[in-house]
């Protein structure tokens, strides 16, 4: 029992038990109070009286452990715990509201019509080209004439080779080799053979199946007709090994050809031993062809590397004729680019032209073997007589060979004799045509009367050099 009578009782010990005003009592309700306001009474907040609180006491007629009015937002509520943590499913968010699309503008005719050649284009605003879209629904006239500016428009932006530069092979091994020259180098007479069997195999190694079995027209000249042979990618790759064999063989190689096709042959021109390997396979050939190709032209490119320059003037056989190792090599370089050049069009991949350095070098041959062909003509009765007869070493008459673009130069060709001197004093014709069109026609690709880009002089000769440049090509 308490002394004094008006205290109230406590609970048990250690426990406040509230008062009859249902208040804490102020001797222990300094901690519920801090616990309701966070520990103190927030200074500058009024009191009953409305006057400030300094450093949080209670304001003056304030009970000590009153608790703030209701609304004082001294209470700290509790933290919230977020939805992404308990687990339940996330609230679906409310749907977009549709926002229709503008309606295109209503156009006149005329105005449409106008504006088909800048939709054609893509150079219409959005509203414009709905305009025309909507309106090439319902004019059979204006959807053609789009049709024709689409097409137009797409003829405006050439298709871009997907292959690398064919420069750039040359260019990286130059700059390689500038840093560390080789040991043993390849000649200079030899590097288009090995660039060019070298971006042929790149584009075979991706070939599947039925690639490998595409059909590919192979072109050349026999006199003044032209002849066309049928075959398969893989014929073709088999064509290049057989031919390739003439180098081979000539630097002391093993032959590619089968016992029984060498049997069979009766000469070793190229068109002789490509058929007698197609005849001694029992089915055509596949892509198992390509292993044997590549090993031989690397095989060969080692040899003449460690052969050095006295292997330049080993005379290849070509049938009817020879030509030197060095210049054979140029030969075989040529081919491997024109029947790649095949292969891609039966694949429909673009192939560029050899590199610059390379393209001239095979120029360079063809022109010197123009002489020769042109007399082979004459002999057979296929060009014209010669009209001035000279010495051998004697100047006589000359035609001017221009090739333009890259690879190009000047050639003076003479036209009566072989041994003839060609002379600028005696020119009597100049004929320009483009590199590779001049490569296409020495391939038998390209009929003589459509070669020439520019003729001025005697035009049967310029018909005669021609005519021999497409008999260069064979088999």
């Amino acid at each position: 029992m308490n002394a004094d009578p008006s205290e109230p009782d406590d609970g048990p010990e250690g426990h406040d038990g509230p008062d009859r005003h249902g208040e804490s009592d102020p001797r222990h309700g300094r901690a519920d109070d801090d616990i309701a306001t966070g520990g103190a009474l927030a200074e500058g907040v009024p009191g009953p009286d409305g006057r400030p609180r300094e450093n949080g006491r209670p304001g003056p007629g304030e009970h000590p452990g009153a608790r703030p009015p209701h609304g004082g937002g001294l209470r700290i509520p509790p933290p919230r715990s977020s939805i992404e943590d308990s687990g339940r499913p996330l609230p679906e968010p409310p749907p977009l509201p549709a926002v229709p699309a503008p309606a295109p503008p209503v156009l006149e005719h005329k105005v449409l019509k106008s504006l088909l050649g800048a939709w054609a284009l893509a150079a219409c605003s959005a509203e414009e080209a709905a305009a025309v879209e909507l309106h090439l629904g319902g004019c059979g006239a204006c959807a053609d004439e789009a049709l024709r500016l689409r097409d137009a428009v797409g003829l405006l932006h050439p298709e871009e080779s997907l292959d690398l530069d064919p420069g750039l092979r040359s260019r990286v091994l130059a700059g390689c080799l500038d840093r560390r020259p080789p040991r043993i180098p390849v000649p200079d007479w030899a590097a288009p053979y090995d660039a060019e069997t070298a971006r042929l195999d790149a584009l075979l190694q991706d070939f599947g199946n039925g690639e490998w079995h595409a059909p590919v027209q192979l072109k050349w000249y026999e006199g003044d007709e032209a002849v066309t042979r049928r075959t398969t990618v893989a014929g073709v790759i088999a064509h290049l090994l057989t031919v390739d064999g003439l180098v081979a063989t000539t630097l002391g190689l093993d032959d590619p050809l089968p016992e029984a096709a060498r049997a069979a042959l009766t000469g070793t021109s190229p068109a002789e031993r490509t058929e007698a390997y197609w005849n001694a396979s029992r089915f055509p050939a596949t892509r198992g062809v390509r292993l044997p190709w590549r090993e031989q032209s690397h095989t060969v490119i080692r040899t003449v590397s460690f052969a050095g320059g006295g292997s330049a003037e080993l005379a290849v056989p070509y049938g009817e004729f020879t030509l030197p190792l060095r210049d054979s090599m140029l030969d075989r370089a040529f081919e491997c680019w024109v029947h790649a050049g095949d292969i891609a069009d039966a694949v429909d991949y673009p192939y560029q032209p050899p590199a610059p350095r390379h393209l001239n070098r095979m120029i360079d041959l063809a022109a010197r073997m123009l002489p020769g062909a042109l007399a082979d003509r004459r002999r057979a009765g296929l060009a014209a007589p010669a009209k001035e007869l000279v010495a051998a070493g004697a100047p006589g008459r000359s035609l001017r060979l221009e090739v333009e673009g890259h690879g190009g130069g000047e050639w003076l060709i003479p036209l009566d004799s072989p041994g003839a001197a060609a002379s600028q004093e005696c020119e009597v014709a100049h004929v320009a045509l483009d590199g590779v069109e001049f490569c296409r026609l020495a391939a038998g690709h390209v009929p003589p009367e459509d070669a020439a880009a520019g003729q001025v002089g005697d035009r049967e000769a310029i018909r005669d050099v021609l005519s021999a440049a497409a008999a260069l090509s064979r088999m």
